[in-house]
């Protein structure tokens, strides 16, 4: 009894001691953004900005394109999360609910697709964006991201978990097969969707190295480019303050998303929203 109790007390310090790990950075970006370069650069670490100013906020929003990089952030996010859960819910119902040519081959594909590195498909997807003429698009933005295969994985292993009753009361009563899926079996995987929206918008919402590679122009500009941008080149003095501002704002539309999202996200991890 008391080893138990033991490896609970030393569970809960490792969970505890992760959780701080991770959100202890984040709390001292977020007062560093409300610093001014005299205590930033005193030499001691201290959470409690004094004297407390906005300047570096100011700063931020007068001297970097950041509304209109905001902007080109959420509307690629948006479309690319509504895009992926789409696409993916379709598919995995697909693949969990009706028999065709090739399926089970189809499928192993996808889980194929999910254990290549990103970083393989860049340049022959750079290639297909220039055949189409997309490059410095917001198409480049979003095409390639609106196809994943963990997305089609985790619907295909919820609606695989879904009792088939509902569904067959729905057939008897005459509803098609686009009916079913979008009255009954979809509703029934808000979690799973819910889940995979807020894995989608995070990683669009941070994607760096892709639009880095497509985009040419400000116009369409990313926040994770705009940041990289506005700290500058190593000639440069970086202006710590307003670049723990910048950082901040980037991170609020993610922790925002989340947390509107936990209860499903949460309800879909205990649930086992994955598993077969």
């Amino acid at each position: 009894m008391k080893t138990s109790k033991i490896y609970k007390l030393l569970g809960y310090f490792i969970l505890l001691a992760g959780s701080v790990s991770m959100v202890l950075p984040f709390l001292y970006m977020l007062c560093l953004s409300f610093m001014n370069d005299e205590q930033i650069f005193s030499g001691s670490i201290s959470f409690l900005p004094s004297p407390f100013t906005v300047e570096n906020y100011e700063y931020t929003f007068k001297n970097a394109n950041i509304l209109k990089y905001f902007y080109n952030s959420m509307f690629v996010a948006l479309v690319m999360t509504i895009g992926q859960v789409i696409i993916a819910s379709m598919a995995g119902y697909a693949f969990s609910r009706f028999s065709f040519k090739f399926k089970e081959i189809l499928f192993f594909l996808i889980i194929i697709s999910m254990m290549i590195p990103p970083q393989v498909n860049i340049v022959p997807l750079f290639f297909i964006m220039k055949q189409f003429q997309w490059i410095d698009t917001y198409f480049a933005l979003i095409v390639p991201g609106l196809f994943g295969g963990f997305g089609v994985f985790m619907m295909r292993q919820w609606f695989n978990s879904m009792p088939l009753d509902i569904e067959a009361s729905a057939k008897i009563d005459g509803c098609s097969s686009f009916k079913i899926f979008y009255e009954i079996a979809l509703p029934l995987a808000l979690p799973a969707v819910i889940t995979l929206a807020i894995f989608t918008f995070i990683t669009a919402w941070n994607s760096f190295m892709w639009p880095l590679i497509v985009t040419n122009s400000e116009a369409i500009r990313t926040l994770p480019l705009g940041l990289a941008d506005f700290k500058g080149s190593f000639r440069e003095i970086t202006d710590w303050g307003a670049l723990a501002s910048y950082s901040v704002i980037c991170s609020v539309p993610a922790i925002i998303v989340f947390l509107l999202g936990r209860k499903y996200f949460i309800n879909d991890i205990l649930n086992g929203g994955i598993k077969e």
